[in-house]
């Protein structure tokens, strides 16, 4: 199964005391907790004073249920491990001795060591002046004495082992801290799958007219506080800043990337599907999104880290009581199953090239002094341009001066080797001296990879036995970067690769045991898991996928902007005939709209002795429909799909422009991954209105030349998110309200 989490942090079993021993401390314990008032976490919405006597009971409900659970699942591992085996004869024998259940549901949330900023700023002081390793192949146990050596530089400031984190403001605490160590009670558990959130709240967002953020709960953007870093550990914050000045920017406070990191840091799930791509002339944009999320995703390994380590150093030091620790609180339970925490979904490798360049780029100069394995990263992932200087802005500034029939987007999109782009994915390990890339997957921070390489991997963990995909059991943040051209490739995959996350594990985690958290046993992580969606425009599969599989107990935040529309970039003098067709389903929208094709618009191009008919189709699915309906009707076309050989596309298009075949269907994914321009279109029919905005000005700019062009669209009411995106958000709705079905634009 690979390199285990658990057994790199070294964590050593003590002697049990005797029970006289054992007894004094738990009295004295449960003295203490009586003095001390319960400070419970604070909940993402308020409520009365009786709401949350009720929360309380019910929460102590769950505990107890959990822990019949855990117990539960110990017994079922004990034949698979002898440590687990020890531990549950450890813990029988304090059961004896020690508290009961129900005492031990009495720990307050706060228990939980967290990392506070004092000990963040020594451990900058510490870590600055520590010396700096040569670079070269580093072995797994140097590795591991990195990890103990980051534990060590949080200790100076260090608390004694019974000491509870509410002595330190909730102020210090970071945010994921306070998101993994809430506890949902069971009425939360069941309400999340079927709740249906309301955005209660909206504010602009900054450097995208005419968009707005709109999110569930209370609005947090109004409350951040500045000298706080963000949220930020101050190394990863420093760091950032002075990548940010060095770039020649200013007011960082203000970017727009300081502003997605906060919404990030909030770990609700996030919607944002109005980003402008890199490949098209929006690179700044697109780079400030991409800096916030690789900083969020940094941040969120390191302050994990930094709680396993100093939990660890804890129980080092007070060894005489650390069983009774482990076994009767929660103040330890700081893991998952497996170590990976970050999940990024990329569809192409030249994408993933510009994420890990950047990723390296952000990580603070000490934890990079060997970058493992980068020479077969750039040799598997660049172009040559790329393996001489590795620079991204210069190779979009190169793509400019080749000669090439190509649109812009499309060179900057693909400009990657073409030799299965959409088959990588591989791990990444930042230790306290090195980044590793390829390293194992259960020894893995980070994993990138993209949906479709993915999918292979579930594939042959369900065929073959010995296989397994355990290191997607504890991954809590997920994020999917251009979703839109996932959609491209295929978008069931992706939700798939949600389906699959934090499944408990087929086999004994590598992990302490002891020392994962109670929601991971019961199965609760899917509703702590952060999932963050961007893409360049949304649509209904996106929108399905965020709506009913990010079900994170925080909330949701999504981006809704208002389109101006694209015709002003058709160059021609065409008329533009938009005829709207009746559905009452979204489920029936596909039969009503190739019915309304059968016998509206089909009978014409039949009767018709002209030619030139190019029908434009967005879906292969309604593709192979239209197919298999001329194929019936003994109709003279030809095809040009993603699927077909370059032979028979080169002779389709031949065909076509001679007048040898009158119809020629053409798809949207032939259209993105090739970008062909036919010629001898006479009649244009778009039979569903493409995704992609940028194609619809493409598309009838074809009909140049045509001595009687013509244009016809087919739409319906479920069509509103294509169609604003094309005509302009206003004439839109007006289209799909208006008791009109025919609609003209020139």
């Amino acid at each position: 199964m690979g390199k285990k989490f658990g057994n790199n942090r070294g964590l050593k079993r003590h002697k049990v005391p005797d029970k006289s021993g054992l007894s004094k401390h738990v009295t004295k314990s449960r003295r203490i907790q009586e003095k001390q008032p319960r400070n419970p976490l604070p909940s993402s919405s308020d409520e009365s004073s009786e709401e949350q006597a009720s929360s309380v009971a019910s929460e102590e409900e769950v505990i107890h249920r959990e822990a019949s659970m855990y117990d539960n699942l110990l017994r079922s591992l004990r034949p698979c491990s002898k440590s687990v085996d020890d531990a549950c004869k450890k813990r029988q024998r304090w059961g004896e001795v020690g508290k009961s259940d129900s005492e031990e549901d009495e720990d307050d949330d706060h228990d939980s060591f967290t990392v506070s900023e004092e000990d963040n700023n020594e451990e900058e002081s510490l870590l600055q002046g520590a010396d700096m390793v040569e670079t070269g192949d580093q072995s797994e146990d140097a590795e591991i004495e990195d990890d103990r050596e980051a534990s060590d530089t949080d200790q100076e400031h260090d608390v004694g082992v019974n000491d509870h984190s509410s002595a330190v403001g909730l102020d210090f605490m970071s945010s994921s801290s306070i998101h993994l160590g809430r506890k949902l009670s069971k009425e939360e558990v069941e309400n999340l799958p079927q709740k249906k959130w309301k955005y209660k709240w909206e504010v602009p967002a900054v450097g995208m007219s005419n968009c707005k953020w709109m999110g569930t709960g209370d609005c947090f953007l109004k409350d951040v506080n500045i000298n706080s870093g963000y949220g930020l550990k101050q190394r990863l914050y420093n760091h950032w800043l002075d990548v940010y000045n060095t770039s020649g920017r200013n007011d960082f406070h203000s970017s727009k990337e300081r502003l997605f990191f906060s919404l990030c840091n909030s770990y609700r799930d996030i919607l944002h599907c109005e980003k402008k791509p890199f490949y098209l002339k929006g690179l700044e944009e697109d780079s400030s999104i991409m800096d916030a999320y690789i900083m969020h995703s940094l941040n969120h390994v390191f302050r994990t880290r930094d709680l396993v380590t100093k939990n660890d150093s804890k129980l080092a030091k007070h060894p005489e009581i650390a069983d009774s620790e482990i076994f009767d609180g929660d103040s330890f339970r700081d893991q998952g199953f497996t170590r990976p925490k970050v999940l990024i979904l990329l569809p192409l490798r030249n994408i993933a090239l510009r994420v890990v360049q950047r990723l390296i780029q952000l990580t603070p100069t000490g934890y990079k002094v060997n970058v493992e394995h980068i020479d077969r990263f750039v040799k598997e992932f660049g172009t040559q341009k790329d393996e001489d200087n590795g620079d991204a802005e210069e190779l979009l500034g190169n793509l400019k001066a080749q000669k090439s029939s190509k649109p812009f987007d499309f060179q900057a999109l693909f400009s990657g080797k073409r030799d299965e782009e959409d088959q990588f994915m591989f791990g990444i390990k930042i230790t306290r001296r090195s980044i590793r890339l390829y390293s194992d997957f259960y020894s893995s921070d980070i994993i990138v990879a993209s949906p479709v390489r993915l999918i292979g991997k579930i594939w042959e963990a369900q065929k073959y036995k010995e296989k397994d995909v355990d290191y997607l059991s504890s991954i809590e943040v997920l994020i999917v970067d251009h979703a839109d051209v996932i959609g491209m490739q295929n978008w069931s995959h992706v939700n798939t690769v949600v389906e699959e996350l934090n499944h408990i594990p087929s086999k004994p985690p590598g992990t302490d045991i002891m020392r994962i958290r109670y929601w991971y046993l019961d199965g609760f992580a899917r509703f702590y898991r952060q999932t963050i969606i961007l893409g360049y425009y949304s649509n209904p599969d996106i929108n399905g996928l965020f709506n009913r599989h990010c079900i994170n107990y925080q909330g949701k935040v999504k981006s809704v902007c208002e389109y101006k529309g694209v015709l002003p970039k058709v160059l021609l003098q065409v008329r533009q005939i938009y005829e709207r067709f009746v559905v009452d389903s979204i489920i029936d929208a596909d039969d009503a709209r190739f019915e309304y094709f059968v016998k509206k618009v089909f009978p014409k191009i039949k009767d018709s002795v002209q030619g030139g008919v190019m029908l434009f189709i967005s879906s292969y699915f309604e593709f192979v429909r239209i197919r298999n309906f001329l194929k019936s009707q003994e109709a003279s076309f030809c095809l040009l799909g993603e699927y077909t050989k370059q032979s028979d596309i080169s002779r389709a298009r031949v065909w076509f422009f001679e007048g040898r075949r009158k119809i020629m269907l053409y798809t949207e994914r032939a259209h993105f991954y090739y970008r062909y321009k036919i010629r001898g279109i006479q009649n244009l029919i778009i039979y569903s209105l493409p995704e992609r905005k940028e194609f619809y000005p493409e598309i009838v700019n074809m009909l140049d030349g045509s001595h009687n062009m013509s244009c016809t669209v087919l739409f319906s009411r479920f069509d509103q998110f294509r169609l604003e995106r094309i005509v302009g958000t206003a004439p839109a709705k007006r289209m799909v309200t208006s008791e009109k079905d025919v609609f003209v634009f020139c």
